[in-house]
């Protein structure tokens, strides 16, 4: 049984229809990684710990992750086009809620807040793709303009945040969201129609509840143990966590009418899909946000200067999403998905290289290669996941490939962060710096930028000097460590993804 539909719409609307749907994902996209330039100005005014600066960072992706499953069955049930809508308003509405945010603990808030809401709009988006575009090779070049539009707002991001930070106080780096979504809103009720599954049975409840509590709790696992070693919190996480999973998995499996049919895992082209979206951008994100931090407070960039450095990744990802299809189809889909891949790890690995005097040419050659490589592997991986699941499914699937973004998204910035702060942390006090302002210094390298400055001019510089190598050393070491994760991914997808077409 095929999606409920209206007439098929016709060539020019579809156009229009697929501008209105990559405005979505364009802001969600730029709300990952917009923080990593407001970070230094989040430290001045809200003096957060580093661990509350982890957590402002990726608990927006934590909690997309969680309901991103929940929120696309519950769009192939109510209808797509109704929670794009009812999302994109309650997202406007929480940014203003989170750009005026009075405290660290508020902002994490606001942020978990704004990730159900973010939750309802990537997997819509890529569902009404599935139903606008019926004919495959038109429906291709649909996903790699959201698939490029996708990997390029986690790029631009950065030069979004730089130019507003540059004129205005961190909080417009949300406040931008809110005419975005009236147009969207306004638009989108016009412009899209509406699909659902017209026979798609009940929402179950315990499912939503067993999808969110596992994938926030075992990436909450992950995070804790990476950054602090395997304490019993972590433990207990993980174990929660696995169990919910599982408990969850079981239950879709004898569910008649499951949230996520994971018979579709089946499928080798699927699950490689979804593994190969996942270190995407698990590479791409951890990366940009901490080399954001890197630019401004090691290298001393004006946050402008800073966003407008890290445009070649966004530049990037646009051309290869746009060409993907056509590579694809040319090579082979797993050439183009490992390719991507080795790409990016090969460029995180000439990351182990940097210093705190890198020049901009092995900086800028580095993020070039990096969004080349996100923008192929992300969007052939949209389109395999797109193309081998019935219309119907259309939603879950699409909230499986979200998912495998956020986790990514999320992970990236969690473990690359986790060993960047472990390093971080390790530096030993410069001579004639007291040991409290060094153990402040030590919190985050926000937090060690404004000890230097109320220091006397030579213990400060030496506190600064300090805090910034032992910086770039972490971050030298995470690249290294996602390096090579991204290069056993590529080898992995070329085994997962043979003989799988568009």
């Amino acid at each position: 049984m095929s999606s409920q539909t209206v007439a098929p719409t016709p060539t020019r609307l579809r156009w229009l229809a697929l501008g209105v749907l990559v405005l979505a994902v364009l802001l969600v996209g730029i709300d990952v990684t917009v923080l990593g330039l407001a970070a230094p100005f989040l430290s001045e005014d809200l003096r957060p710990s580093g661990t509350q600066l982890l957590w402002i960072g990726d608990v927006y992706s934590f909690v997309i992750a969680g309901l991103l499953v929940s929120m696309g069955s519950l769009g192939d049930r109510i209808g797509r086009k109704k929670l794009l809508l009812v999302g994109s308003a309650a997202f406007g509405a929480l940014s203003v809620l989170t750009a005026y945010a009075h405290s660290a603990e508020a902002m994490i808030l606001w942020r978990a807040l704004m990730g159900v809401a973010g939750a309802t709009l990537m997997p819509a988006t890529l569902a009404l793709i599935r139903n606008i575009f019926p004919d495959p090779r038109e429906r291709s070049l649909a996903v790699g303009v959201w698939g490029a539009m996708t990997a390029a707002g986690t790029a631009v991001g950065p030069v979004v945040g730089g130019f507003l930070l540059e004129h205005y106080w961190w909080g417009s780096v949300f406040l931008i969201n809110v005419p975005v979504m009236a147009v969207l809103v306004l638009l989108g009720s016009k412009l899209l129609p509406e699909s659902k599954n017209p026979a798609p049975g009940p929402w179950d409840l315990p499912s939503v509840g067993l999808s969110m509590v596992g994938l926030i709790a075992v990436v909450y696992a992950v995070k804790e143990a990476a950054a602090y070693g395997f304490r019993w919190d972590a433990a207990a996480a993980a174990v929660v966590g696995l169990t919910a999973l599982y408990a969850f998995v079981r239950r879709q499996l004898r569910l008649p009418a499951p949230l996520l049919d994971m018979r579709l895992f089946a499928h080798r082209g699927f699950s490689g899909a979804v593994l190969a979206d996942l270190l995407t951008i698990l590479g791409l994100s951890g990366l940009v946000f901490f080399l954001s931090q890197f630019l401004q407070m090691v290298q001393e960039r004006t946050p402008l200067q800073a966003g407008l450095a890290e445009l070649p990744a966004a530049i990037g990802s646009i051309v290869a999403g746009l060409l993907a299809g056509r590579v694809a189809r040319r090579t082979s889909v797993r050439g183009a998905v490992s390719g991507g891949l080795a790409a990016v790890g090969l460029a995180l690995g000439a990351c182990v290289w940097l210093q705190t005097t890198t020049s901009y040419l092995l900086l800028g050659s580095v993020l070039l290669v990096v969004g080349v490589g996100a923008g192929l592997a992300f969007t052939v991986t949209a389109d395999v996941i797109l193309s081998t699941v019935p219309k119907e499914q259309a939603g879950a699937a699409s909230a499986v490939s979200e998912t495998a973004y956020e986790l990514g998204a999320a992970l990236g910035i969690a473990l690359l962060g986790s060993v960047v702060t472990g390093l971080y942390r390790s530096f030993e006090t410069p001579s004639g710096v007291p040991e409290g302002s060094a153990e402040h210094a030590r919190q985050s390298l926000g937090e060690a930028v404004q000890t230097a400055h109320a220091l006397p001019s030579a213990p400060g510089g030496e506190l600064l000097a300090a805090a910034r190598d032992s910086f770039t050393e972490g971050l030298r070491y995470g690249a290294g460590a996602g390096a090579l994760v991204l290069l056993a991914a590529a080898a992995l997808a070329w085994r997962l993804l043979r003989g799988q077409r568009l």
